[in-house]
């Protein structure tokens, strides 16, 4: 079981009703017993004082990255949509972190991908984790082969990184992806608990 102390941070990536609730536009069907396994990971890093941090998915209506590139994914979290809210049943205890605002690209927390000139710089929840001197990050959310993925390996190159398998779940849309995603991960040096 992965431990917290204060110098451990738990980032919450994406628990939100697209991908959480099956009239979602992008339900991820793994999801179902996500939302209390999160709670539980909140409870146990809170009780040991731990940073807890989460993102929200929040895109613009239309990009004209979007327009541009074609549709990879349906239209999902879309600002100040039912979509886009966090799930109901998640304890939200902690500082939300919007990403794609602004068209940005990428899956990872931790920085952010300018739609026009492609170049990462680092996103405010890094800043956040520097701030507060957090030396161990556990990640838990969705989806294992996205967000959760991108963030723990790019997290992996400052801090010692953890990943919550079953507080994190797979979009699977090919078969045997977030096998794959936990493999890669384990072989990157990430903890997988």
């Amino acid at each position: 079981m992965i431990g917290y102390d204060t110098t451990a941070a738990l980032l919450i990536l994406d628990v939100q009703n697209d991908f959480v609730d099956p009239a979602g536009s992008l339900f991820v069907e793994s999801s179902g017993s996500l939302v209390p396994r999160v709670n539980i990971e909140i409870m146990r890093a809170l009780s040991a004082g731990a940073f807890v941090a989460y993102t929200q998915d929040w895109h613009p209506p239309s990009t004209s990255e979007a327009a541009a590139k074609g549709p990879i994914w349906p239209v999902h979290c879309v600002q100040d949509t039912w979509g886009a809210e966090l799930h109901p049943g998640l304890q939200v205890s902690g500082p939300v972190v919007r990403r794609g605002a602004s068209g940005e690209d990428g899956y990872s927390a931790l920085t952010i991908r300018d739609p026009d000139s492609g170049q990462d710089v680092p996103s405010p929840l890094l800043a956040m984790l520097e701030e507060r001197g957090v030396e161990r990050v556990v990640v838990v959310g969705l989806t294992l082969e996205g967000s959760v993925k991108a963030t723990a390996l790019e997290s992996n190159h400052w801090f010692i990184t953890s990943v919550v398998s079953g507080a994190s779940a797979p979009m699977d849309r090919e078969p045997g992806t977030g096998t794959r995603a936990v493999q890669e991960l384990r072989d990157a040096g990430v903890t997988i608990g």
